[in-house]
């Protein structure tokens, strides 16, 4: 049986045209019967680093009952010179989520995935201590279970105040051990046991992993790295999949 965790987050393969570029992480996210692909803004465009692809590509399962069986499905960035993403801006500048529409008809009758909801999203109420356990749910400089494509994970926790803007950013902190290839993954909390058992997918959605965290003054041959991440906070999707 698999986890259905697993299920939430897909490998992204970035080109122009045929040519690879680089890989990432994503993730499905429904909202009124709209599937969005949630991942990095970064991995749509990135003027610093010259990234400009014009297509991503998925790999989706296609039976239920041999997860070795996938399919590439292909997802187009422009139509008409114009951007089929969705980003966003706040007050402190650009946020490094984007989301873009999948067309429900197009996938195959027999695809098995797992999609996050606004359910799954944190209400104003709730409260999440530093410290507390998290996954980060992706492929790490493409590293994944070749044979079924599935995803690992990686064990994390909160390493900042939870819901309060880590130097006024939208995002809060993470430490665990991360790589290339995970931006754009889901980060997540298990509901407690009482929860959920009446949700096929059993997680809070927290955050969406950005980028590993670094001092400027750092001292590359004596300092060894933070090990922090950026997680921006996932009621971002709110905003991004409206209308």
């Amino acid at each position: 049986m698999i986890e259905s965790l697993l299920l939430s987050a897909v490998r992204i393969y970035t080109f122009e045209q045929t040519k690879l570029l680089t890989n990432a992480t994503g993730f499905f996210f429904e909202r009124e019967k709209r599937l969005f692909l949630v991942t990095s803004r970064h991995v749509m465009i990135d003027k610093p680093s010259k990234h400009f692809p014009d297509r991503l590509e998925i790999k989706l399962h296609i039976d239920s009952s041999n997860m070795t069986q996938s399919t590439g499905y292909s997802i187009p960035l422009y139509r008409d010179g114009k951007s089929l993403w969705r980003q966003a801006v706040d007050n402190a500048g650009e946020i490094d989520v984007a989301v873009i529409e999948i067309e429900r008809d197009a996938l195959p009758a027999t695809t098995v995935y797992m999609a996050f909801t606004p359910a799954h999203l944190l209400e104003a109420s709730d409260q999440v201590e530093v410290g507390s356990s998290l996954l980060v749910v992706g492929f790490p400089l493409g590293f994944h279970d070749t044979l079924h494509h599935m995803p690992v994970v990686r064990q994390a926790v909160i390493a900042s105040s939870f819901g309060l803007r880590f130097q006024g950013q939208g995002y809060f902190l993470t430490d665990a051990r991360t790589h290339r290839g995970i931006s754009g993954a889901p980060v997540v909390m298990r509901l407690a046991e009482h929860d959920s058992k009446s949700d096929k997918l059993p997680w809070l959605l927290l955050g969406i992993h950005s980028a590993r965290l670094d001092v400027g003054t750092r001292d590359l041959e004596v300092d060894e790295a933070l090990g922090l991440n950026c997680s921006w906070y996932a009621d971002i999707l709110l905003t991004l999949t409206e209308g």
